[in-house]
């Protein structure tokens, strides 16, 4: 858990003072946090983004995944850098924070975020989901593909899995769970192939 700062950093104090060390930081409750995830989880990254980043170039969609972006959520003290984030190419320049910090205030360019869970898994499955929501981004996935949630969210014995949420009348239905030899189904890339398998298998080899 992570406890307040005695002078916690608002959003764009963390941006104006965002390390140039090529690391992975986020805001939480006001404390600068180094992101430093393992390596099957940067894997299962990697094969997501290439499986979105081949949708957009099949289908000649105005849209990109950049390399990073930082997310300023409604709820203060806090910014995050999401595993992976589609973007709109014409509406994201009008966000005041893209030019400058690579870094949005709004969901208006957000088609797609992706959070791929580590230990800290409250964080995808709670924190995240509610700013995510109020946010208004519209489609939001929880790819656990270690088992790591909470058996009220992944069952007993715990399963791998992937939620899909859809915001309808801003607010998020309830997810849809996909596991093992399930294929996803995304609104935002309907045609989309990819199996949780798929995801499973790359987060396990060594």
């Amino acid at each position: 858990m992570v406890q307040a700062a005695a002078n916690p950093l608002t959003f764009d104090e963390f941006i104006e003072r965002y390390p140039e060390d090529g690391g992975r930081y986020e805001l939480r409750h006001g404390v600068m946090l180094e992101m430093r995830p393992i390596g099957p989880h940067e894997e299962v990254i990697a094969l997501i983004r290439r499986k979105l980043d081949f949708e957009i170039e099949r289908q000649n969609l105005p849209l990109f995944i950049p390399q990073s972006c930082l997310i300023k959520p409604l709820r203060e003290g806090e910014g995050y850098l999401p595993d992976i984030i589609v973007l709109d190419r014409e509406k994201v320049k009008t966000d005041p924070y893209w030019q400058k910090y690579s870094s949005l205030s709004s969901s208006d360019a957000i088609k797609l975020i992706v959070e791929v869970v580590s230990t800290n898994w409250q964080d995808d499955y709670l924190t995240k989901l509610a700013e995510y929501e109020k946010l208004g981004v519209p489609e939001y996935w929880i790819v656990d593909y270690r088992a790591l949630g909470g058996v009220r969210f992944i069952g007993s014995p715990k399963t791998p899995m992937v939620w899909i949420y859809n915001l309808v009348d801003q607010e998020y239905q309830p997810g849809q769970p996909f596991q093992a030899a399930q294929q996803l189904t995304s609104p935002t890339f309907p045609e989309l192939v990819l199996e949780v398998d798929r995801i499973i298998d790359i987060g396990q080899e060594q």
